[in-house]
């Protein structure tokens, strides 16, 4: 009997020569460059492995977001099956760079993001949705350069689904009823800031896209006219209302529908609206999960009665409101499973109010009660008691609460995962009970100066999937606290050690062990030299944000490794250090670079600030001194400004 002979690979690329990697299929390499999309320096480092791994690669790649838009020739080649393009860090982008991209993925193109893009206008907008049929999400915020021509222009993307148009100040009514008649498929809408849109406009997107269920229509001169159409959407879902100061009771009474699909209502900042009107807009919401209803009227038994009948409510924000008595109650009779209550700057809330609220929600899972300054122990010993499930507590500037109370917080909520204890009496031995939250990741523990190495030791040793810690001025933390969070929090991804004089480049030096970490505030920290930046530039390669204002003992012997090392860095606050010319220029560098902070540099010449603005070509925003203006040409100026970047000027004295 014959053996079967067996099949051999193919090769993955057309490369004739010997390849090892060969014995591997084009459907495993797939697999593993699944899981390399997050990190772009190990999908480089993929590629340049092998030529098949280098062609398997450029045609697996689905989702792109080049740097800057010079670098869109070379990768039109090398990526020709790109669906998902992210143009926000290229702020120049011009008409003929639309074109081509329309016409190089015109068959895979199907969501854009030009939010932070100036420089194209509506016939670049027009060539891309003629040719690009398949588009169906487009983010257009901030373009303020765009008129009705656009909008035109948008419409011809049939098969559009969602769209933000945020800040897009100068449309109007005429091209909004364009997208409403090309753009039948739309099922989400932001239309915030557009102050050229009124009634009309989104009467007509209401008649026109039924299968609208996002919409957000924030800070729109828009009147209850135009929401008798908008609820009559019967898909519609969110609805945002933010600082529609159109509407008012009188209005709303006037409504003959209701959406019985809405889940979430944004009146926030809608001071014209009381439970009168409230109760008309929202009548007849069957499937109502979440209301927020920050800076608006009182909160009284009154506004509270409208949301009784609603037994799928889950999470509730009341920001800034006053908050009485009789609305406290009328809460915590509501017969829902309220999951996230915010109560932040509520006015009037005491210990007994909230006392008696969270013991009728005792499935709460989210409660803020920033800056309520009349809360105390009382508060906490029931919250904790009743509420063990909560996963976020935040709690910033809450005056009165003691330090006895942070012990129960660790005792009883053990599944906490956020913590805002910011401007509080916290001590060690809070935050040694808090330690017990293992599965704790975001951490604040700005200006308290109650706590020291010992209890922030425990926190680092007992939670290791902290992401966020904030350190802001609690002056008494120092190398040693620091170098347990290093050690024991491998997933830390920011941390704030800001003006705390006791940090000395040892606590750079640990916190280099933490090689997820993206952003670094160190301003003021004036034990911190060169030496401490290297080591986090040689070992935190993710690093994106970066702020060493005032760290005098920084120089150029720390700028040359960040060049060497950090190319994710984005922003840097280089303010009062000790980087002169040759620093900065190596800065430039850093490919991602877009925004730099640069007041008081007493090393800098404007022939060096010059050099550095024209090789860093990635810059969309930089902060500089006054003086510095009339001493750079004004071509580079120009030069810059042409490409984008944004120039702010400081005319602020020198701090010592």
């Amino acid at each position: 009997m014959k053996t079967q002979s067996k099949r051999r690979p193919q090769p993955l690329s057309p490369d004739s020569s010997p390849n090892p990697f060969d014995i591997l299929t084009e459907e495993i390499v797939c697999k593993i460059l699944d899981h390399l999309h997050n990190d772009p320096f190990a999908t480089k480092a993929f590629s340049l492995t092998s030529k098949a791994f280098y062609f398997i690669e450029s045609r697996h790649r689905r989702i792109l977001k080049p740097l800057r838009p010079e670098l869109l020739p070379r990768i039109f080649h090398r990526y020709p099956f790109v669906s998902h393009l992210d143009l926000s860090m290229c702020p120049r982008v011009d008409d003929n760079r639309l074109n081509v991209i329309s016409s190089t993925w015109k068959a895979t193109l199907q969501s854009i993001n030009l939010s932070r893009s100036r420089f194209f206008t509506n016939a670049g907008l027009s060539s891309l949705f003629v040719n690009c049929s398949g588009l169906v999400e487009v983010d257009l915020c901030n373009a303020t350069q765009l008129t009705d021509l656009a909008a035109s222009a948008i419409a011809e993307a049939k098969n559009l689904e969602r769209l933000s148009l945020a800040r897009c100040k100068s449309i109007t009514d005429m091209g909004i009823g364009c997208i409403a008649v090309g753009c039948r498929k739309l099922t989400s809408l932001c239309l915030k800031w557009c102050l050229r849109v009124g009634d009309l406009g989104v009467e007509l997107i209401a008649l026109k896209c039924k299968q609208i269920r996002s919409l957000d229509l924030s800070y729109l001169p828009i009147t209850e006219k135009s929401l008798n159409s908008v609820l009559q959407l019967q898909h519609l879902e969110d609805l945002v209302l933010e600082g529609c100061h159109g509407i008012d009771d009188d209005g709303l009474s006037t409504l003959d529908q209701s959406c019985k699909s809405l889940k979430m209502l944004n009146l926030s900042n809608c001071q014209n609206v009381t439970h009168t009107g409230l109760s008309y807009l929202i009548n007849g919401t069957e499937q109502l999960q979440q209301i927020i209803l920050a800076y608006g009227s009182s909160v009284t038994s009154d506004l509270v009665k409208c949301l009784n009948a609603y037994s799928k409510l889950q999470s509730i924000k009341l920001d800034g409101c006053t908050v009485t008595w009789s609305g406290i109650k009328a809460m915590a009779s509501l017969n829902a499973p309220v999951k996230e209550l915010s109560l932040s700057k509520c006015l009037g809330l005491t210990d007994d109010g909230l006392s008696f609220l969270v013991q009728s929600h005792k499935d709460l899972r989210k409660l803020d009660i920033t800056c309520c300054r009349k809360i105390t122990y009382t508060s906490i010993d029931i919250i904790t008691n009743s509420c063990t499930s909560l996963t976020s507590l935040r709690m910033e500037s809450c005056s009165l609460i003691p330090k006895e109370a942070f012990v129960l917080i660790g005792a009883r909520c053990s599944f906490l995962e956020e913590l805002d204890a910011t401007d509080n009496e916290i001590d060690d031995e809070g935050l040694k009970s808090i330690s017990r939250c293992s599965k704790l990741s975001i951490l604040k523990l700005g200006i308290c100066s109650n706590i020291s190495d010992e209890g922030l030791a425990k926190v680092g040793s007992s939670c290791s999937m902290l992401k966020e810690v904030d350190l802001y001025r609690s002056v008494a933390i120092s190398d040693e606290g620091i170098a347990a969070i290093g050690e024991g929090c491998p997933a830390l991804e920011m941390i704030n050690i800001a003006y705390n004089d006791k940090i000395t480049d040892n606590s750079l030096i640990s916190l280099s062990k933490c090689r997820l970490l993206k952003a670094l505030e160190i301003r003021g920290c004036l034990g911190v030299s060169s030496i401490g930046l290297s080591a986090i530039a040689v070992g935190c390669k993710q690093l994106t944000v970066l702020d060493i204002k005032k760290c005098f003992n920084i120089n150029d012997n720390g700028m040359l490794p960040l060049a060497q090392f950090s190319q994710n860095l984005k922003q840097i606050n280089l303010s009062y250090c000790s980087v002169t010319d040759v620093g900065l220029v190596a800065l430039a560098s850093i490919s991602r670079l877009q925004n730099m902070t640069i007041l008081h540099l007493a090393g800098l010449t404007p022939n060096g600030l010059a050099a550095a603005l024209l090789a860093c070509r990635a810059l969309t925003k930089v902060k500089l001194h006054a003086s510095f203006r009339p001493l750079l040409p004004q071509s580079i100026l120009g030069y810059m400004e042409a490409h984008g970047c944004v120039f702010h000027w400081r005319d602020k004295a020198f701090q010592v």
